[in-house]
């Protein structure tokens, strides 16, 4: 295939977001890449497609800064671009969860490889919990992992109290790319837990250095892609078409733009409904016209990835 997808994250010190927003988003625009990268004073998270030539001079321009160069890409292959548009973003946060004193750069989490991970799961003193949302587990999660009815990551520290009965246990905690885990684990300690530790590289490291065995269904993703296979030792089907109950793995978002539900709906009932999750977002009169895919990636009117630099700097009014 003749792109790449990286994704990534790095927890370190950055002094001035906002001017290496400009410098990185330039970088981004003279590669020719697209996808979607947040900066923030604590560090750097990004989910972005390009061509593999393109791809290999950004990761060795980015590791050559000295405060990335512990910072490790997860690449996989694509057919095209994974992403319509360039956005990098400046925010508080380079993953929302209302934890900015919590600096995993200082403390978290014991990083585990696949291997070890997968040599630890199924212990009788360990506990496998999944800190993602609950439309993310419910596609693709691993086999007896305790997972959190949270909607948002954010979420996450109101639910820590139901794992007060785990605390005798190791902790053993996953997310897509590591990045959530991060913090999550970071703050288990903080809430008293003692032996936590974290999927390193995440769900989709997992899968390229460990065949991904033990994973059940697939794994939701922030790009066009929308759900990627991560198993392939011993594989399976663990969602259900939202609408008739059937097995499926076909992810989408309801197409009635109100509810933009992401829930799993069969090729026969997203036809039937039209990409909607129910008939009363099928009669919705905003319901959006539905090509077979699901996705609906906003429209902007002449964008360019030079916008973003531009109206990011535009001056108040």
């Amino acid at each position: 295939m003749d792109y790449h997808v990286l994704l990534y994250y790095c927890y370190t010190q950055i002094e001035d977001p906002e001017q290496f927003r400009d410098e990185h988003h330039r970088l981004c625009l003279r590669l020719n890449l697209r996808g979607r990268i947040i900066v923030a004073p604590e560090g750097l998270n990004g989910t972005v497609s390009g061509m593999v030539a393109d791809c290999a001079e950004y990761m060795r321009l980015v590791k050559a800064d000295p405060r990335f160069a512990a910072l490790e890409f997860k690449v996989e292959p694509a057919a095209a671009h994974t992403f319509q548009k360039l956005h990098v973003r400046v925010k508080p946060e380079i993953v929302h969860v209302g934890l900015p004193h919590i600096k995993p750069y200082e403390r978290t989490g014991v990083h585990l490889s696949p291997q070890e991970f997968r040599a630890l799961k199924d212990q009788d003193d360990v506990v496998v919990l999944d800190v993602r949302s609950d439309y993310e587990h419910e596609l693709g999660r691993f086999k007896n992992a305790v997972t959190l009815d949270i909607e948002n990551f954010r979420e996450f520290p109101d639910k820590v109290a139901e794992l007060e009965q785990y605390k005798g246990k190791k902790i053993l905690t996953y997310c897509t790319g590591g990045i959530k885990c991060e913090k999550a684990s970071a703050f288990l300690l903080e809430q008293g837990f003692e032996d936590v530790y974290q999927l390193h590289g995440g769900i989709i490291k997992y899968g390229l250095e460990a065949g991904g065995e033990d994973f059940d269904g697939k794994c939701y993703v922030f790009d066009g892609r929308v759900a990627v296979d991560v198993n392939s030792v011993n594989p399976t089907i663990i969602s259900h078409c939202h609408h008739c109950g059937t097995l499926s793995d076909r992810m989408v978002n309801c197409a009635n733009p109100h509810c933009n539900a992401h829930v799993p709906l069969c090729e026969t009932c997203g036809q039937q409904l039209e990409g909607a999750c129910s008939a009363t977002c099928l009669e919705h009169p905003d319901k959006r016209p539905y090509d077979g895919t699901g996705t609906y990636p906003k429209i902007s009117n002449h964008y360019s990835p030079e916008q973003g630099l531009i109206s990011y700097r535009a001056p108040a009014r």
